[in-house]
Protein backbone atom coordinates (compact mmCIF):
# COMPACT_ATOMS: atom_id res chain seq x y z
CA UNK A 1 0.00 0.00 0.00
CA UNK A 2 1.35 3.50 -0.63
CA UNK A 3 1.59 6.26 2.14
CA UNK A 4 2.79 9.60 2.18
CA UNK A 5 4.56 11.91 4.93
CA UNK A 6 5.66 15.56 4.78
CA UNK A 7 7.99 17.76 6.85
CA UNK A 8 9.17 21.28 5.86
CA UNK A 9 12.35 21.84 3.99
CA UNK A 10 14.76 23.39 6.23
CA UNK A 11 18.52 24.70 6.08
CA UNK A 12 18.71 25.68 2.43
CA UNK A 13 22.06 26.85 0.61
CA UNK A 14 22.95 27.06 -2.71
CA UNK A 15 25.98 25.40 -4.34
CA UNK A 16 28.46 26.97 -6.67
CA UNK A 17 26.68 25.64 -9.63
CA UNK A 18 23.34 26.68 -8.74
CA UNK A 19 22.06 23.34 -6.88
CA UNK A 20 20.42 23.53 -3.47
CA UNK A 21 21.28 21.45 -0.82
CA UNK A 22 18.69 21.26 2.10
CA UNK A 23 17.39 19.03 4.76
CA UNK A 24 14.75 17.50 6.09
CA UNK A 25 13.25 15.12 9.08
CA UNK A 26 10.95 12.52 7.32
CA UNK A 27 8.75 9.67 8.45
CA UNK A 28 8.48 9.27 12.21
CA UNK A 29 7.85 6.87 14.81
CA UNK A 30 4.48 6.67 16.97
CA UNK A 31 0.97 5.99 15.93
CA UNK A 32 -1.01 8.19 13.00
CA UNK A 33 -4.69 8.45 11.87
CA UNK A 34 -6.07 7.44 8.51
CA UNK A 35 -9.15 7.45 7.33
CA UNK A 36 -10.73 4.17 7.21
CA UNK A 37 -12.05 3.59 3.60
CA UNK A 38 -8.20 4.69 2.28
CA UNK A 39 -6.56 1.48 4.27
CA UNK A 40 -9.41 -0.98 3.51
CA UNK A 41 -11.25 -0.39 6.24
CA UNK A 42 -14.90 1.29 5.16
CA UNK A 43 -16.53 0.47 8.14
CA UNK A 44 -14.16 2.44 10.17
CA UNK A 45 -14.29 6.33 10.66
CA UNK A 46 -10.57 6.15 11.29
CA UNK A 47 -7.76 3.45 12.05
CA UNK A 48 -5.01 4.21 14.07
CA UNK A 49 -1.74 3.16 12.58
CA UNK A 50 1.73 2.47 14.32
CA UNK A 51 5.52 2.74 13.13
CA UNK A 52 7.46 0.90 15.37
CA UNK A 53 11.32 1.97 15.50
CA UNK A 54 12.02 -1.32 14.27
CA UNK A 55 10.52 -0.79 10.95
CA UNK A 56 11.33 3.02 10.81
CA UNK A 57 14.99 2.23 11.07
CA UNK A 58 15.21 -0.86 9.51
CA UNK A 59 18.72 -1.41 7.16
CA UNK A 60 16.33 -2.23 4.76
CA UNK A 61 14.06 1.04 4.87
CA UNK A 62 17.05 3.49 5.54
CA UNK A 63 18.63 2.01 2.59
CA UNK A 64 15.58 2.79 0.27
CA UNK A 65 16.30 6.57 1.27
CA UNK A 66 19.71 6.56 -0.35
CA UNK A 67 19.58 8.62 -3.30
CA UNK A 68 15.68 8.24 -3.46
CA UNK A 69 14.55 10.74 -6.38
CA UNK A 70 12.86 14.27 -5.86
CA UNK A 71 10.08 15.23 -7.16
CA UNK A 72 7.78 18.23 -8.32
CA UNK A 73 4.83 17.22 -6.31
CA UNK A 74 3.09 13.64 -6.32
CA UNK A 75 3.35 11.76 -9.21
CA UNK A 76 0.41 9.29 -10.35
CA UNK A 77 3.02 6.62 -10.76
CA UNK A 78 5.87 5.41 -8.87
CA UNK A 79 9.02 7.04 -9.95
CA UNK A 80 11.06 4.22 -12.08
CA UNK A 81 14.59 4.04 -13.90
CA UNK A 82 11.51 4.71 -17.25
CA UNK A 83 9.95 7.62 -15.19
CA UNK A 84 12.49 8.85 -13.64
CA UNK A 85 14.52 11.24 -16.30
CA UNK A 86 10.58 13.14 -16.57
CA UNK A 87 9.90 13.17 -12.52
CA UNK A 88 12.56 13.54 -11.36
CA UNK A 89 14.13 17.56 -9.76
CA UNK A 90 16.87 16.20 -7.69
CA UNK A 91 17.71 13.59 -5.32
CA UNK A 92 18.66 12.52 -1.48
CA UNK A 93 22.78 12.82 -1.47
CA UNK A 94 23.40 10.76 0.85
CA UNK A 95 22.42 7.71 3.22
CA UNK A 96 19.23 8.77 5.67
CA UNK A 97 20.12 8.34 9.28
CA UNK A 98 18.13 8.37 12.23
CA UNK A 99 17.64 11.90 14.45
CA UNK A 100 15.65 10.87 17.74
CA UNK A 101 12.21 9.67 16.36
CA UNK A 102 12.71 10.88 12.58
CA UNK A 103 14.94 10.04 9.54
CA UNK A 104 17.40 13.01 8.73
CA UNK A 105 17.66 13.24 5.05
CA UNK A 106 20.40 15.69 3.61
CA UNK A 107 18.79 16.37 -0.33
CA UNK A 108 19.91 17.91 -3.08
CA UNK A 109 17.73 19.71 -5.70
CA UNK A 110 18.95 20.44 -8.95
CA UNK A 111 16.13 21.55 -11.61
CA UNK A 112 16.15 25.36 -11.62
CA UNK A 113 12.09 25.57 -11.49
CA UNK A 114 12.35 23.27 -8.58
CA UNK A 115 14.88 25.43 -6.81
CA UNK A 116 13.04 28.48 -7.65
CA UNK A 117 9.31 27.12 -6.17
CA UNK A 118 11.48 26.26 -3.26
CA UNK A 119 12.62 29.85 -3.24
CA UNK A 120 8.94 31.40 -3.62
CA UNK A 121 7.76 29.16 -0.57
CA UNK A 122 7.10 25.94 -2.06
CA UNK A 123 8.75 24.34 1.16
CA UNK A 124 6.56 20.83 2.22
CA UNK A 125 8.57 18.00 1.21
CA UNK A 126 6.29 14.76 1.07
CA UNK A 127 7.70 11.03 1.10
CA UNK A 128 5.69 8.68 -0.99
CA UNK A 129 6.50 5.25 -0.04
CA UNK A 130 5.31 1.48 -0.07
CA UNK A 131 4.40 -0.39 3.04
CA UNK A 132 2.46 -3.58 4.27
CA UNK A 133 -0.36 -3.34 7.31
CA UNK A 134 0.01 -5.95 9.83
CA UNK A 135 -3.85 -5.92 11.39
CA UNK A 136 -2.58 -7.31 14.70
CA UNK A 137 -4.03 -4.51 16.71
CA UNK A 138 -2.04 -3.82 19.92
CA UNK A 139 -0.51 -1.06 22.55
CA UNK A 140 2.41 1.28 21.60
CA UNK A 141 5.15 1.84 23.99
CA UNK A 142 3.63 5.14 25.26
CA UNK A 143 0.55 3.40 25.97
CA UNK A 144 -1.21 4.28 22.98
CA UNK A 145 -3.46 1.41 21.44
CA UNK A 146 -3.08 0.89 17.62
CA UNK A 147 -5.56 -0.80 15.31
CA UNK A 148 -2.60 -1.73 12.67
CA UNK A 149 1.36 -1.84 11.99
CA UNK A 150 2.92 -0.71 9.05
CA UNK A 151 6.09 -3.18 7.96
CA UNK A 152 8.54 -3.51 5.24
CA UNK A 153 8.55 0.52 4.84
CA UNK A 154 10.11 1.38 1.35
CA UNK A 155 10.76 4.89 0.02
CA UNK A 156 10.04 5.72 -3.60
CA UNK A 157 10.35 9.14 -4.02
CA UNK A 158 10.35 12.79 -2.16
CA UNK A 159 7.84 15.33 -3.56
CA UNK A 160 7.80 19.00 -2.87
CA UNK A 161 4.37 20.24 -2.36
CA UNK A 162 2.59 23.40 -1.30
CA UNK A 163 1.69 22.22 2.08
CA UNK A 164 1.67 19.43 4.24
CA UNK A 165 -1.33 17.70 6.26
CA UNK A 166 -0.60 17.74 9.35
CA UNK A 167 1.43 18.65 12.98
CA UNK A 168 4.06 21.41 13.34
CA UNK A 169 7.26 18.87 13.26
CA UNK A 170 5.84 16.77 10.67
CA UNK A 171 3.00 18.69 8.56
CA UNK A 172 1.71 15.36 6.55
CA UNK A 173 1.88 16.46 2.56
CA UNK A 174 -1.03 16.47 -0.11
CA UNK A 175 -0.50 12.85 -1.43
CA UNK A 176 -1.92 14.56 -5.22
CA UNK A 177 -3.29 10.82 -5.89
CA UNK A 178 -0.22 9.05 -5.12
CA UNK A 179 -0.51 7.23 -1.36
CA UNK A 180 -2.40 7.73 1.73
CA UNK A 181 -2.36 10.21 3.81
CA UNK A 182 -2.61 11.15 7.46
CA UNK A 183 -5.48 13.35 9.12
CA UNK A 184 -3.89 15.72 11.29
CA UNK A 185 -5.73 16.85 14.31
CA UNK A 186 -8.09 19.60 12.59
CA UNK A 187 -9.62 16.57 9.93
CA UNK A 188 -10.28 14.74 13.11
CA UNK A 189 -13.94 14.04 13.10
CA UNK A 190 -14.51 15.24 9.64
CA UNK A 191 -13.83 13.11 6.37
CA UNK A 192 -13.03 16.06 4.23
CA UNK A 193 -11.19 19.10 3.93
CA UNK A 194 -10.82 21.89 0.92
CA UNK A 195 -7.25 21.59 -0.17
CA UNK A 196 -5.42 24.67 -1.01
CA UNK A 197 -5.96 25.56 -4.31
CA UNK A 198 -3.24 26.36 -7.06
CA UNK A 199 -3.10 28.42 -10.07
CA UNK A 200 -2.91 27.09 -13.34
CA UNK A 201 -2.21 28.67 -16.78
CA UNK A 202 -4.57 26.67 -19.36
CA UNK A 203 -4.05 28.66 -22.67
CA UNK A 204 -3.75 32.09 -21.91
CA UNK A 205 -6.50 31.72 -18.81
CA UNK A 206 -6.07 31.49 -15.06
CA UNK A 207 -7.49 28.01 -13.44
CA UNK A 208 -7.75 28.09 -9.79
CA UNK A 209 -7.89 23.88 -9.47
CA UNK A 210 -6.66 21.17 -6.51
CA UNK A 211 -2.75 20.19 -6.90
CA UNK A 212 -4.00 16.85 -7.84
CA UNK A 213 -5.97 18.88 -10.70
CA UNK A 214 -2.84 20.46 -11.19
CA UNK A 215 -0.72 17.93 -11.55
CA UNK A 216 -3.64 16.04 -14.18
CA UNK A 217 -3.84 19.79 -16.01
CA UNK A 218 0.34 19.99 -16.60
CA UNK A 219 0.24 16.15 -18.01
CA UNK A 220 -2.70 16.95 -19.99
CA UNK A 221 -0.82 20.04 -21.61
CA UNK A 222 2.86 18.28 -21.59
CA UNK A 223 1.17 15.56 -23.73
CA UNK A 224 -0.68 18.10 -25.71
CA UNK A 225 2.44 19.23 -26.37
CA UNK A 226 4.11 16.50 -27.53
CA UNK A 227 1.18 15.57 -29.78
CA UNK A 228 1.50 18.69 -31.23
CA UNK A 229 5.47 18.29 -32.17
CA UNK A 230 4.38 15.29 -33.48
CA UNK A 231 1.76 16.47 -35.57
CA UNK A 232 4.38 19.24 -37.27
CA UNK A 233 7.34 16.37 -37.31
CA UNK A 234 4.72 14.87 -39.32
CA UNK A 235 3.77 17.85 -41.96
CA UNK A 236 7.36 18.39 -42.19
CA UNK A 237 7.97 15.08 -43.71
CA UNK A 238 4.68 15.40 -45.70
CA UNK A 239 5.86 18.39 -47.31
CA UNK A 240 9.62 17.16 -48.06
CA UNK A 241 8.17 14.31 -49.51
CA UNK A 242 6.11 16.50 -51.94
CA UNK A 243 8.61 18.29 -52.54
CA UNK A 244 10.53 15.65 -53.52
CA UNK A 245 7.87 14.09 -55.91
CA UNK A 246 7.64 17.75 -57.34
CA UNK A 247 11.59 17.56 -57.99
CA UNK A 248 11.06 14.20 -59.55
CA UNK A 249 8.01 15.31 -61.87
CA UNK A 250 10.14 18.03 -63.06
CA UNK A 251 12.90 16.23 -63.73
CA UNK A 252 10.56 13.18 -65.67
CA UNK A 253 9.36 16.62 -67.65
CA UNK A 254 12.48 18.56 -68.77
CA UNK A 255 13.88 14.37 -69.83
CA UNK A 256 10.78 14.30 -72.02
CA UNK A 257 11.08 17.40 -73.33
CA UNK A 258 14.68 17.13 -73.92
CA UNK A 259 13.98 13.92 -75.61
CA UNK A 260 11.59 15.58 -77.92
CA UNK A 261 13.49 18.00 -79.30
CA UNK A 262 15.99 15.41 -80.20
CA UNK A 263 13.28 13.63 -82.77
CA UNK A 264 13.22 15.03 -86.11
CA UNK A 265 9.67 14.47 -87.89
CA UNK A 266 9.34 12.41 -91.20
CA UNK A 267 10.17 15.38 -93.56
CA UNK A 268 13.09 16.77 -91.86
CA UNK A 269 14.41 13.42 -91.16
CA UNK A 270 14.33 12.68 -95.34
CA UNK A 271 15.65 15.90 -95.60
CA UNK A 272 18.68 15.28 -93.50
CA UNK A 273 19.23 12.04 -95.44
CA UNK A 274 18.90 13.23 -99.00
CA UNK A 275 21.65 16.15 -97.93
CA UNK A 276 24.22 13.85 -96.86
CA UNK A 277 23.40 10.98 -99.94
CA UNK A 278 23.95 14.12 -102.25
CA UNK A 279 27.00 15.51 -100.57
CA UNK A 280 28.40 11.94 -100.32
CA UNK A 281 27.67 11.72 -104.31
CA UNK A 282 29.61 14.78 -105.20
CA UNK A 283 32.73 13.59 -103.36
CA UNK A 284 32.62 10.15 -104.84
CA UNK A 285 32.33 12.30 -108.18
CA UNK A 286 35.35 14.47 -107.37
CA UNK A 287 37.33 11.54 -105.84
CA UNK A 288 36.01 8.08 -106.39
CA UNK A 289 37.80 6.14 -103.58
CA UNK A 290 37.28 8.72 -100.89
CA UNK A 291 35.84 7.78 -97.63
CA UNK A 292 33.49 9.36 -96.33
CA UNK A 293 32.19 6.58 -93.18
CA UNK A 294 31.62 8.36 -89.97
CA UNK A 295 33.32 11.83 -91.15
CA UNK A 296 31.36 14.92 -90.79
CA UNK A 297 30.20 17.20 -93.70
CA UNK A 298 32.92 19.77 -93.62
CA UNK A 299 35.33 16.56 -93.12
CA UNK A 300 34.13 14.88 -96.32
CA UNK A 301 34.23 18.15 -98.17
CA UNK A 302 37.90 18.82 -97.26
CA UNK A 303 38.81 14.35 -97.95
CA UNK A 304 37.08 14.96 -101.48
CA UNK A 305 39.79 18.20 -101.93
CA UNK A 306 42.73 16.46 -100.17
CA UNK A 307 42.04 13.74 -102.75
CA UNK A 308 42.09 15.96 -105.69
CA UNK A 309 44.68 18.52 -105.14
CA UNK A 310 46.42 16.57 -102.52
CA UNK A 311 47.31 17.41 -98.71
CA UNK A 312 49.59 20.26 -99.05
CA UNK A 313 47.21 21.76 -101.58
CA UNK A 314 44.92 22.37 -98.62
CA UNK A 315 47.25 23.02 -95.94
CA UNK A 316 46.31 25.74 -93.40
CA UNK A 317 43.64 26.58 -95.49
CA UNK A 318 40.31 27.76 -94.18
CA UNK A 319 37.10 25.91 -94.14
CA UNK A 320 35.57 28.61 -96.60
CA UNK A 321 38.32 28.17 -98.88
CA UNK A 322 37.71 24.38 -98.73
CA UNK A 323 34.36 24.70 -99.61
CA UNK A 324 34.78 26.75 -102.64
CA UNK A 325 37.79 24.81 -103.73
CA UNK A 326 35.31 21.83 -103.24
CA UNK A 327 31.99 23.58 -105.49
CA UNK A 328 34.36 24.35 -108.47
CA UNK A 329 35.70 20.72 -108.12
CA UNK A 330 31.67 19.32 -108.37
CA UNK A 331 31.38 21.88 -111.20
CA UNK A 332 34.51 20.55 -113.13
CA UNK A 333 33.42 16.94 -112.43
CA UNK A 334 30.00 17.16 -114.08
CA UNK A 335 31.69 19.25 -117.08
CA UNK A 336 33.86 15.96 -117.34
CA UNK A 337 31.10 13.75 -117.37
CA UNK A 338 29.36 15.61 -120.04
CA UNK A 339 26.98 18.13 -118.67
CA UNK A 340 24.60 19.12 -115.72
CA UNK A 341 21.71 16.21 -117.23
CA UNK A 342 24.46 13.92 -117.10
CA UNK A 343 25.07 14.94 -113.56
CA UNK A 344 21.89 15.11 -111.83
CA UNK A 345 21.56 11.44 -113.07
CA UNK A 346 24.91 10.57 -110.94
CA UNK A 347 23.44 12.29 -107.77
CA UNK A 348 20.17 10.60 -108.68
CA UNK A 349 21.47 7.23 -109.04
CA UNK A 350 24.87 7.05 -108.45
CA UNK A 351 28.14 7.54 -110.42
CA UNK A 352 28.60 4.17 -113.15
CA UNK A 353 31.66 3.49 -115.25
CA UNK A 354 30.88 3.27 -118.82
CA UNK A 355 33.83 1.28 -120.75
CA UNK A 356 33.76 3.33 -123.75
CA UNK A 357 37.73 3.30 -124.32
CA UNK A 358 40.72 0.31 -123.33
CA UNK A 359 40.82 1.02 -119.81
CA UNK A 360 44.70 2.00 -120.16
CA UNK A 361 43.28 4.32 -122.30
CA UNK A 362 40.82 5.81 -119.75
CA UNK A 363 43.18 6.03 -116.97
CA UNK A 364 45.78 7.85 -119.22
CA UNK A 365 43.13 10.62 -120.03
CA UNK A 366 41.83 10.84 -116.14
CA UNK A 367 45.58 11.39 -115.15
CA UNK A 368 46.69 13.69 -117.60
CA UNK A 369 43.46 16.49 -116.92
CA UNK A 370 44.19 15.50 -112.94
CA UNK A 371 47.33 16.80 -113.88
CA UNK A 372 46.75 20.35 -115.41
CA UNK A 373 43.33 20.68 -114.34
CA UNK A 374 44.06 22.99 -111.11
CA UNK A 375 45.99 25.53 -113.30
CA UNK A 376 43.30 26.63 -115.46
CA UNK A 377 40.95 27.31 -112.10
CA UNK A 378 40.01 30.81 -111.72
CA UNK A 379 40.87 31.70 -107.82
CA UNK A 380 43.67 29.11 -107.31
CA UNK A 381 46.34 29.10 -104.78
Amino acid sequence: MQFTDAVTVAGTRRTEDGYLVAEARCVRTGIQIYAGDEVGKPELKTVRVYRGPDQVFADASLQSFSHAPVTLNHPKEMVTADTWKDLAVGEVSTAAKKDGEWIMLPLILKDAAAIKSVEDGKRELSAGYSCTLDWTPGTAPDGQAFDAQQQDIKINHLALVDRARAGSKARIGDAGGWGIAPINDEEKGTRSMTDKLRTVLVDGLSVETTDQGAQAIEKLLKDLQSSAAKLADSETKHQTAIAAKDADLAKAHAERDDAKAKVFDAAALDKLVQARADLISKAKAIAKDVKTEGLSDAAIRKAAVAARLGDAGIADKADAYIDARFDILVEDAVKDAGGADQFRTVVAGGIKTVDTAPASTAHKAMTDHLSSAWQNQKGAA
